[in-house]
């Protein structure tokens, strides 16, 4: 084993260490009162019943697709996907295991004072940030070491490369299903929650009396935290593995190759280190500006990076310029890459707060346009959604011709694994508004003082923007992450068509052209582009008869009970979490699988219509549109729903009307069509966009192998 494999490896490991020890730290914080602890135990019971299920049904599917992939690619990739999709699973077990115990100490220590509830939910943020990156690095990194050590696998043969690709394709399968599924619980629980309890019976948010208050806090763990962990889990490890892929592809049979494919994994070991010390770095100054202590940890963690990443460069990357097929590469310029990742990031950051913070001009017009009543409102969420795509793309525009300029394709590579490797701090963050916002319900239900639920709304505003910002993070590099998959897919289809052997699948195929000329082109766009838009419209569809059901449920329940709003009988809780565990895992089935279908069903119907050349061509373009309209979809849902929730806590917290007012009516309503935008079906097209990307590559490696042929 290599010294700088061995160094990654254990800084992944320090990663774990890191989580354990903090979450042992964390679980020795008081849980409050014995209401406090009932409440929250059973929030800890309907997350834990509903994510078996979840993950039972998925391993269903798993073993299915297990056994094919050993069958068409072979046991290597097979074990491969195992790996990914054991981890991404154990990622989003492990963040709910998390928040839902210190859902209640962050409630007891908001009751301390703001700053103890702020350290503790960053904490526990900070201890599921950690566990995904260091769970997705171990991953990739320890059986790379296997592929290429004890099994003696050059390390760009394509054992090593399928096997790396299936990891990835396993990580994307349990993330889609995880986002997907936790998406329609928890915006099945908000909404129904919401349109019955604050709209028809006039109660606030997380009023005990409302049967669905438990299920709506469950859901923000197997929803925001469980759902967001697999899904960053799944976009560092596919990239890592993206990058690494194309460095077997451009390097193969010069010096550097070796350096090269691990330079993308050094990258990520240092930078769990610089997370690691950020963290330390988020404290509630004299201000009390709870975001300024947030982004003081990220913006310490940025600097270490930039140092760190030039460090890495330098010593991974020989002295001077090397020349590759034309296209130059030095350690500088890879560093200049990295730089430019990390810019990228901090723009789609800053972006996504103007977008969704309180304190900026479109959560204020959404909130204004309230004053008018419930289509005004609807109205401006819906512009805010749809201007809120051009500054991230702007920003990607940009990031994609610098680092083109810089190191060709594997520039854009690395650039992206920069933005990944940043991913353990950026969870925390995410997770962080789980936390907070069952803390504030756990408030609620258990008739804290007042002043404690200001505290615990004041960070719950805070952990909206950190979802927020957590999300446009996610979906940018799984922009650029899908970007580098479809080079992967180009030069791979160069690959095999040059190396074809006489009778093989790709014999004859010769160069494949994505000329806009040709029509499968322009086919295979069009089918790209209307998969998100489609993908969207079913987890949207998915969520509205969640939401009936749970409207239905908590109706039921106050009209043949009516000492529940009396406070006389306690709601069956239980009866709409699992009301919402059925209805989840049945609706997420069909709009999972969609990714992973379309790529296969459109390249066998082009082929047997127009032979392989126009199908390969047809399936390259297919991807593109993916990726082009995946990303105005996503980064629109999600800015826009975060706009509308915050307008809500805009007027919550006593402007233009105030609770209770027409305006604020209003802004439930408008928050009612956001929460399954930002929730559910715009994270979830993250990993549909890099999932349909590696069946893509997949399927080059079947055909490669002779098994369709």
């Amino acid at each position: 084993m290599s010294t700088t494999l061995t160094l990654v490896i254990l800084a992944g490991l320090l990663a774990v260490l890191y989580g354990a020890v903090q979450a042992r730290a964390l679980l020795k914080a008081s849980p409050g009162n014995a209401r406090m602890q009932e409440i929250a135990a059973a929030i800890q019971e309907g997350a834990q019943a509903y994510l078996r299920r979840q993950y039972t049904t998925i391993a269903i599917v798993g073993v299915v697709i297990l056994i094919i992939v050993a069958l068409l690619i072979g046991p290597l990739a097979a074990i491969g996907f195992l790996i990914g999709a054991v981890l991404s699973g154990l990622a989003g077990f492990a963040g709910m295991l998390i928040s839902v115990r210190a859902n209640v100490r962050t409630a007891q220590a908001a009751s301390e004072g703001l700053e103890k509830g702020l350290s503790l939910a960053f904490r526990a943020g900070a201890v599921t940030g950690m566990l995904v990156a260091g769970f997705a690095l171990l991953g990739v990194s320890v059986y790379f070491y296997v592929l290429t050590g004890p099994m003696d696998y050059d390390a760009t043969s394509r054992d090593v490369v399928d096997s790396l690709v299936a990891l990835g394709f396993g990580a994307s399968l349990i993330s889609i299903f995880a986002r997907l599924g936790g998406g329609i619980f928890t915006k099945g629980a908000d909404v129904g929650g919401d349109m019955v309890g604050k709209v028809e019976a006039g109660i606030p948010e997380d009023d005990p009396r409302n049967a669905a208050t438990i299920a709506d806090n469950v859901g923000d763990n197997v929803g925001d935290c469980a759902g967001m962990a697999a899904d960053l889990f799944e976009t560092y490890a596919v990239t890592t593995v993206a990058t690494m892929v194309l460095a077997a592809i451009f390097f193969r049979g010069t010096d550097a190759v070796s350096a090269m494919m691990l330079l993308p994994l050094a990258i990520c070991g240092i930078c769990i280190v610089t997370s690691i010390i950020g963290t330390f770095f988020v404290r509630l100054g004299k201000s009390r500006n709870i975001m300024g202590a947030l982004y003081q940890g990220l913006i310490v963690t940025g600097v270490l990076s930039i140092l760190a990443i030039w460090w890495v460069t330098n010593q991974l990357v020989p002295d001077g310029v090397l020349d590759v097929n034309g296209q130059a590469y030095s350690g500088s310029s890879l560093f200049w890459c990295g730089v430019a990742g990390l810019a990228v990031t901090a723009a789609i950051v800053v972006i996504t707060e103007f977008y969704t913070g309180t304190g900026f001009r479109p959560v204020k017009s959404v909130a204004k346009a309230s004053v008018s009543g419930h289509g005004t409102n609807v109205i401006q969420g819906l512009a805010m959604s749809l201007e809120s795509t051009a500054l991230p793309a702007l920003t990607i525009i940009i990031g994609i011709i610098v680092t083109y300029s810089l190191a060709g394709l594997f520039g854009i590579a690395i650039a992206t694994t920069a933005m990944l490797s940043l991913a353990g701090f950026i969870v925390a963050l995410d997770a962080f508004g789980p936390v907070t916002d069952n803390a504030g319900g756990i408030a609620e239900m258990a008739g804290l003082p007042p002043e404690v639920r200001v505290s615990t709304d004041a960070l719950d505003a805070v952990g909206n923007t950190t979802k927020a910002v957590t999300k446009g993070y996610a979906i940018g590099s799984a922009g650029l992450g899908a970007l580098v998959l479809f080079a992967a897919y180009t030069e791979d289809l160069r690959y095999f068509s040059a190396n074809a052997a006489p009778g093989s699948f790709f014999d004859g195929l010769g160069e494949v052209a994505f000329d806009l000329s040709n029509p499968y082109v322009v086919v295979g766009l069009l089918f790209g582009g209307l998969l998100p838009f489609l993908f969207g419209g079913l987890s949207m569809t998915a969520v509205g008869r969640a939401a009936e059901s749970v409207v239905e449920e908590v109706r039921r329940q106050f009209r043949e009970n009516p000492g529940i709003m009396t406070g006389e009988v306690k709601p069956e809780y239980g009866r709409a979490v699992d009301i919402l565990t059925r209805s989840a895992i049945r609706e997420m089935i069909v709009p999972s699988l969609l990714p992973v279908a379309s790529p296969i069903v459109l390249f066998v119907v082009i082929n047997a219509i127009a032979g392989k050349a126009n199908a390969f061509a047809c399936l390259g373009a297919m991807l593109m549109g993916v990726i082009v309209t995946g990303l105005f979809v996503a980064i629109s849902m999600t800015s826009g729903g975060g706009a509308w929730d915050n307008a809500k806590k805009l007027i919550e917290e006593g402007h233009f009307g105030g609770k209770g007012s027409d305006a604020h009516k209003a802004a439930v309503t408008g928050d009612t069509v956001g929460d399954p935008y930002k929730d559910t079906a715009g994270p979830a097209v993250n990993p549909m966009i890099k999932i349909t990307n590696i069946v893509a590559l997949l399927l080059l490696a079947v055909l490669a192998n002779g098994a369709l042929g």
